[in-house]
């Protein structure tokens, strides 16, 4: 570290603060160590914080929320490099004389990984109230260089992610959005800029909270995600001092109406975020840090490693209406089947013959359902028996306007705006997990399941979106009391697993809808989608390891009696390189198409050893949602695993692209199914592997082998 600048990192990564003579402090470099560091122009770089407060906006007007005074006037007062395990951690203390807040900016880099974590905190020093209106929690003008030209290459990556249609990756070039001004005028800068910002209790409702810019020249890439689990976040991507920036931030007052009152002495810490970058190879070597960093975040489970199958008796099978009669057949078939745990899914606790959606919260169970002496019992002991281990579906946050819990709770432990319970989703309140009733009321709930009726899988779901937040006291905005609820919930979360370390639990939220890295630094599974249809779950199942682990990626496989052998291999494909979500009439299938799903589930047994150790690619790109050739690639430390969908429109034959095996000898082995009548050949020039599959629709996972030397 030099006087007049910060350098730090590891031999993966690194960075330079820039130190001026007045003390500004700004990010001059993130990157491969080494690399040449090209200068913005005088007092053009962005500081490393930006943050708006009531009478102090910004510079330079437009949809950005960087250009801030406060963020202008942050001065350098110390640093600190530490160590905290493989952790790297760099601590930047600033502070503003005129408003008296301390904002320290913490970085944290896994040794060897090229992943920046980021959070900062903002701690009121002066003598009066300041009112936040938004705080960064990382930016960093440097993505690019110097040259212009760079911006001229570079594309914008993010994902929409709806309802039956997750993880749908776009690709843009950066000057859509940030045209170039050249010539003989000075422009400083434009006024456009792209931003994503999530809104509500979904954190992943419209799109992921994530990004990345890439050069479609260089491959020299970056990846972010916002780690917060409600939409209460926003990105933004633009041009500035000709280069491109990004800018991360939780809530804030432009999309979110997000206020904080930061009295003397109080603090604020924002919202985490993580980026990662590849110096060349584009967004897939990016994805492939930001999944091995996710594993480091994440908190401990034998569930990462073991990876059962489980079954589940909603999707394309019993859609909410389970019954002793109806369980029982299907609890025999998915042992017979090999899986290992069995999930009932919604509708247990329901004595109204499907009108439960107005009643749910007590979560006690349906006696109509389960009519026998045992009632749900029978079923419980019925799974044990045969194996495997019972699970339940709760919507823990959701209580119904009818619901006896809605009149023995008191209205502080709900969501209220204007001191009235916000209903939403057709009779529906949702709870508040900062009020100790609502906690208090969710651990007995939890407690029961799992201590006195045996079950070590809870399958949380939430399909209501209660709007913009909650305010619980006299000045709090609803974003401010959402952001409080977001983090009780994390808290909760983790007083469960604390009291059940056994226990199991997926992240559920209308499919995809919560598809968030803080809750899946908590939670084991991550529902992925509820799409129905197996031909357009490919795409899904394909992109879904951009947003989670392949070991925590939950893919229905939902094989159906009317369908053909090929589209029973196509839904079993569809989930061999995630987690099984084993469901449809397997009682009800052919003898063939049984064993078609017998084949799956041992083949998924025999590989999934590897999964938790493996990175992701896509040898034909990230999918579109419409393309009739999809290919995953997971790279585990011993050999490739290779996922190919062949959907109709499509040719009989496509090339694939893997460029780690270049120039290797390598033998493509057919996993799934074995007897496919698919025909490959490997040409290690060009590391390509060409792939024919005569008929459509149809799928195939292929273990790549190397057999030369090096590949021993």
């Amino acid at each position: 570290m030099s006087a007049n600048s910060i350098r730090w990192g590891h031999q993966a990564l690194e960075l330079e603060i820039s130190l001026g003579e007045d003390g500004a402090a700004r990010l001059a470099h993130l990157g491969a160590p080494g690399e040449a560091v090209q200068d913005p122009r005088p007092g053009a770089a962005l500081p490393l914080v930006e943050l708006t407060a009531a009478g102090h906006g910004r510079h330079w007007s437009g949809r950005h929320l960087i250009d801030t005074t406060i963020g202008a006037r942050l001065r350098h007062r110390s640093h600190h490099a530490t160590r905290d395990g493989d952790w790297h951690v760099l601590t930047v203390d600033l502070h503003d004389p005129r408003t008296g807040l301390a904002v320290q900016v913490r970085y944290r880099s896994p040794d060897g990984l090229p992943v920046l974590r980021s959070q900062v905190l903002v701690r009121n020093e002066g003598q009066s109230a300041v009112h936040l209106e938004s705080v960064s929690s990382l930016v960093v003008g440097c993505l690019t260089g110097g040259d212009p030209a760079d911006l001229d290459s570079a594309d914008l990556l993010w994902a929409e992610n709806d309802w039956f249609a997750e993880c749908r990756w776009q690709r843009r070039p950066l000057r859509a959005t940030s045209p170039a001004f050249r010539g003989p005028f000075d422009f400083r800068a434009g006024r456009g800029t792209h931003v994503l910002a999530g809104h509500g209790v979904w954190s992943s409702c419209g799109q992921l909270p994530m990004g990345g810019l890439t050069d479609r020249r260089s491959g020299r890439s970056w990846v972010w995600q916002l780690e917060h689990n409600g939409g209460g976040w926003r990105w933004e991507c633009g041009e500035r001092a000709d280069t491109a920036y990004a800018a991360l931030f939780g809530p804030e007052d432009t999309d979110h109406g997000w206020r904080h009152a930061l009295a003397p002495g109080e603090e604020f810490r924002t919202v985490p975020v993580a980026m990662a970058f590849a110096h060349d190879g584009g967004p897939d070597l990016a994805f492939a840090a930001l999944t091995r960093y996710r594993r480091l975040v994440r908190r401990p489970h034998t569930d990462h490693q073991r990876l059962p199958v489980v079954f589940n008796d909603y999707m394309n099978c019993l859609m909410g209406d389970p019954t002793t009669a109806k369980l029982l057949p299907l609890v025999d078939a998915a042992a017979e089947a090999g899986a290992e745990y069995f999930v009932i899914d919604a509708g247990w606790y329901d004595d109204e013959d499907g009108g439960w959606w107005t009643t749910v919260g007590a979560w006690e169970p349906s006696a109509t359902r389960f009519p026998g002496p045992d009632g749900i019992h029978e079923v419980l002991d019925r799974i044990r028996e045969r194996g495997m281990v019972p699970g339940l579906w709760l919507e823990p946050e959701a209580v119904g306007v009818s619901s006896p819990v809605a009149k023995s709770l008191p209205d502080e432990a709900f969501f209220r705006r204007e001191g009235q319970r916000v209903e939403e989703g057709g009779g529906r309140y949702h709870l508040d997990l900062r009020h100790p009733a609502a906690r208090a009321h969710l651990d007995r709930v939890v407690d029961r399941l799992v201590d006195e009726w045996g079950v070590g899988y809870l399958k949380l779901d939430h399909n209501t979106d209660p709007g913009s937040g909650t305010s619980t006291h006299p000045g709090e905005v609803p974003a401010a009391g959402l952001l409080g609820h977001n983090r009780a919930q994390l808290d909760w979360l983790d007083g469960i697993l604390d009291r059940h370390p056994d226990l199991v639990v997926e992240n559920c939220a209308s499919g995809g809808m919560r598809m968030d890295q803080a809750l899946l630094s908590r939670l084991q599974l991550q529902s992925t989608s509820d799409q129905q249809d197996l031909l357009l779950y490919a795409p899904i199942a394909a992109a879904a390891p951009t947003a989670v682990t392949p070991e925590q990626g939950a893919v229905w496989a939902y094989p159906q009696p009317s369908d053909s052998l090929d589209e029973v291999a196509f839904t079993m494909a569809n989930a061999l390189l995630g987690r099984i979500h084993l469901s449809g009439r397997l009682a009800e299938l052919e003898p063939q198409a049984r064993a078609l799903v017998h084949e799956a589930v041992a083949v998924y047994k025999s590989v999934r050893a590897d999964l938790p150790q493996a990175v992701p690619a896509w040898p034909l790109g990230l999918p579109a949602w419409d393309d009739p050739w999809i290919a995953l690639a997971l790279l585990a430390p011993s050999t490739t695993y290779l996922t190919v969908w062949r959907r109709p429109g499509a040719g009989t034959t496509t090339t694939l692209h893997l460029p780690h095996l270049l120039g290797a000898d390598v033998r493509a082995d057919r996993l799934y199914p074995a007897a496919s009548d698919a025909v490959s050949s490997w040409h290690p020039d060009r590391a390509e592997l060409v792939l024919t599959l005569p008929t459509a629709p149809s799928a195939l996972l292929l273990e790549l082998i190397r057999t030369d030397p090096e590949g021993d």
